[in-house]
């Protein structure tokens, strides 16, 4: 990989609101503040990485000529979805990780970022596709100490992602999902499925489980303090050969570290299927997406 590129939009102040209070993680600026001139609040602390790199093999043919995240969904490019999504939520730092011969077009489209309301937009190469998890740990020197959103940017959400962003910007440390229900076995054999306990906590992550343990799915929503790249670093490859993300939050979990939200509205995995990738579009198309 080479070192990230990062860009800074011109011109983007940040003020803290007068009398917040600081961050319960210890002293530093406060955890909220807004931009000035710009509709949405900043959670501050929280950086964002968008995962936009893979093969796209199962929106093959369409894959063959371009990066499926530059793919369009109804009127703009999939991963301006994902970025809106972020902004909205007040992450305001991003990092795009991807790879392929199409990396220089997310460059192109996005630019520094200023005109999607990014405040810093950096860009990191994934060599070749390793894994979820490997391709988040190429984002350990942007992230630093801060914690982070990861979202995989061929999700496409109904409504704002804000409210699991602010409660994970609550919790003292640990991770935090958000899932989704799915009332279809058979669909749910093809996602991570969590199993929960009579108190409703997560115990474990099953993906691709043959009989499911629930009805809910976990999105490619993602969020985590710094202590992930130690996780990360100590994973060993699956049966694929690749740095599996289910490893990492069944390890959260096994430390009583994870916490969730379930979805209210709609959810769409974009890259799953052509079949998938029509029905977002059409979703997206009838009632838009990131609301609130």
């Amino acid at each position: 990989m080479t070192a990230p590129t990062c860009s800074r939009a011109a011109g983007t102040l940040v003020a803290r609101e007068p009398g917040a209070a600081s961050s319960d993680r210890g002293p530093g600026p406060a955890r909220t503040g807004h931009r000035l001139g710009r509709r949405h609040l900043e959670v501050a602390g929280v950086k964002g990485v968008l995962l936009a790199g893979g093969t796209g093999s199962r929106l093959h043919p369409l894959t063959r000529i371009t990066n499926k995240h530059l793919l369009p969904i109804y009127d703009r490019p999939m991963i301006s979805y994902a970025v809106e999504a972020l902004v909205k939520a007040g992450v305001v730092e991003i990092m795009v990780v991807t790879g392929g011969t199409h990396a220089g077009e997310f460059l192109r489209l996005l630019s520094s970022g200023e005109e999607h309301g990014v405040e810093v937009l950096c860009y990191a190469y994934q060599d070749r596709p390793g894994g979820i998890a490997e391709a988040l740990g190429l984002a350990e020197r942007f992230v630093g100490e801060d914690d982070m959103v990861v979202m995989l940017a061929d999700n496409i959400f109904g409504r704002t992602i804000r409210p699991t962003v602010e409660a994970f910007a609550r919790q003292e440390d640990g991770a935090r999902l958000l899932l989704a229900p799915v009332a279809e076995a058979e669909h749910l054999r093809h996602l991570g499925v969590p199993e929960l306990d009579e108190q409703r906590r997560i115990v474990r992550i099953v993906e691709k489980p043959a009989v499911p343990p629930s009805r809910y799915c976990v999105t490619g929503l993602y969020c985590y303090d710094p202590s992930v790249f130690s996780i990360i670093s100590r994973l060993e490859p699956s049966a694929r050969g690749e740095l599996e993300i289910t490893d990492v939050n069944n390890h959260y979990i096994a430390k009583g570290l994870m916490d969730y939200d379930v979805l209210e509205g709609f959810w769409g995995d974009a890259g799953e299927s052509i079949d998938a990738y029509y029905a977002v579009n059409d979703e997206v198309r009838r009632n838009g997406a990131n609301r609130g």
